[in-house]
């Protein structure tokens, strides 16, 4: 199955633009648009005023004969009464009185009549309404007064209707609507620019950072310094830096690893070709060479498994591929394994184990119990006591191993755990003990070597090791 291709990278500074423009984008539409509503209901307000006085100066010019259903409301009124309301020559007004029953009584009889009902409430306090109407094929806004007529000689209601063409409305409409979408892009494009310069410099400590780490040589991974990253990015700087820490760690491993290697093993390749040129030349008997050269290659196979195994814990060690086992199994199946070491040299062996769950992995357990162990053999005498303990103790899993051999001096046991630091010439490849105590160290654990003594004389050598327990025991 092909690998699905990878999602394109994103601009940190597109983003950022597009997150912070898009929202601010649709509030200034919105709001210009509740502006316009806002600023249109306002010119309706003033000019619904305007007809309101002029309903009113027509309704004063009203006089009535009468009351009740004889009355006979009269109007004599000049059109240049709607004079001094008519803003300009792009409006035009007209009028309409009719009596209570809707008679035409003055004006524009082919105004049409009023069929409404009162508002309950309204921003005028008078008997007034407003709706909007066609007059002569055009729209037009109508005020509706029901004016009470009053005189000596009688009383009346009359309806009196002013209407106004909506060019200079629309007009105004429109104006404003210009205005307010210019000042909105103005507003955008200030906001706009803030945005852009804000974000620029915001980057800038990630362009510098960037350009620093495209610079550097391929060797180089000394942490990351930049104290002027934003807040929000300095996890990301630490987390690279704990990377290249880790990094460093390994590449320096490996660099030791090849120089100890080139270093311990050019000694028995030496050794075995100086045996094989001996044998060739006939200075030692064939049997005798094969013997020598047995020797030789089980020493630097055993100093090659050892190292393998060095470089095996700190792959794991980079893995933290670690679940929960029982210490105590791994005990004693490594007790089991090098048992023919034991009976080999009748030694008195004694194996006492509480069951310990450990966060580790199967290999570095045992790696860690067979290193130290065949150290305790290696240095227990013939028909000597070599006892293996291993219990919980105040949440940890402890692992004590007594031999019964000389024991150690305390120069040796400062350097003991050192790469190729040998208790004994010849006794081994000073391996053994730097295994386990990489193998402890990466399972957050503890090994110390003390001499025990009896009075002032040693009688054996004590190695403990103490690895957590897991967090639910």
């Amino acid at each position: 199955m092909a690998p699905s291709p990878a999602a394109p990278a994103r601009s940190l500074r597109r983003q950022l633009l597009v997150g912070i423009l898009v929202p601010i984008g649709l509030f200034v539409v919105m709001d210009t648009f509740s502006l316009y509503r806002q600023a249109l209901g306002a010119v309706n307000i003033a000019y619904d005023r305007t007809l309101l006085a002029s309903a009113k100066a027509i309704g004063e010019l009203l006089e009535v004969d009468g009351e009740g259903p004889q009355a006979q409301i009269h109007a004599k009124i000049p059109y240049s009464a709607l004079e001094p309301f008519e803003a300009d020559n792009r409006s035009r007004m007209a009028y309409r009185v009719s009596d209570a029953k809707g008679q035409w009584i003055d004006g524009a009889q082919d105004l049409p009549t009023w069929t409404g009902t009162l508002p309950n409430q309204g921003p005028y306090a008078a008997l007034v309404d407003f709706y909007d109407d066609q007059f002569r094929g055009d729209p037009v806004r109508v005020a509706v007064l029901l004016q009470p007529v009053a005189s000596g000689r009688g009383r009346a209601m009359a309806t009196v209707q002013v209407a106004e063409t909506l060019e200079l409305r629309h007009t105004l409409a429109r104006q404003i609507l210009l205005d307010t979408l210019q000042r909105q892009a103005l507003l955008i494009s200030v906001i706009t620019l803030a945005v852009l310069i804000v974000v620029h410099r915001v980057t800038q400590p990630v362009r510098r950072l960037s350009l620093r780490l495209s610079q550097r040589n391929e060797d180089d991974l000394t942490p990351i310094a930049a104290p002027d990253l934003p807040l929000e990015i300095r996890p990301l700087s630490d987390a690279t830096n704990q990377v290249m820490l880790r990094l460093q760690h390994l590449l320096d491993h490996q660099k030791r690893f090849v120089r100890d290697a080139a270093h311990q093993l050019r000694t028995p390749l030496a050794v075995l070709k100086v045996q094989v040129q001996s044998a060739l030349r006939g200075d030692i008997s064939a049997q005798d060479a094969l013997a020598e050269i047995q020797v030789t290659v089980d020493r630097a196979t055993v100093l090659a498994n050892q190292m393998l195994s060095l470089a095996k814990v700190e792959q794991l060690r980079q893995q933290q591929d670690l679940s929960s086992m029982d210490f105590a199994d791994a005990v004693r199946a490594v007790a089991l394994d090098v048992s023919p070491l034991m009976a080999d040299k009748d030694l008195d062996f004694e194996l006492i184990a509480q069951p310990c769950p450990v966060l580790a992995h199967d290999w570095m357990l045992r790696e860690l119990v067979r290193n130290v162990l065949h150290n305790a053999i290696r240095h227990t005498p013939p028909q000597g006591q070599l006892t293996i303990h291993i219990r919980p103790e105040q949440g940890m899993a402890q692992l004590l191993i007594r031999d019964s051999g000389p024991g150690i001096t305390e120069d040796l046991r400062l350097r003991l755990f050192q790469p190729f630091a040998s208790g004994h010439a010849g006794s081994g490849s000073g391996l053994g003990l730097t295994i386990a105590r990489e193998i402890v160290v990466a399972l957050g654990g503890t090994i110390t070597l003390h001499n025990r003594l009896q009075g002032q004389a040693i009688t054996g050598l004590d190695a403990c090791v103490r690895l957590p327990l897991t967090p639910d025991t």
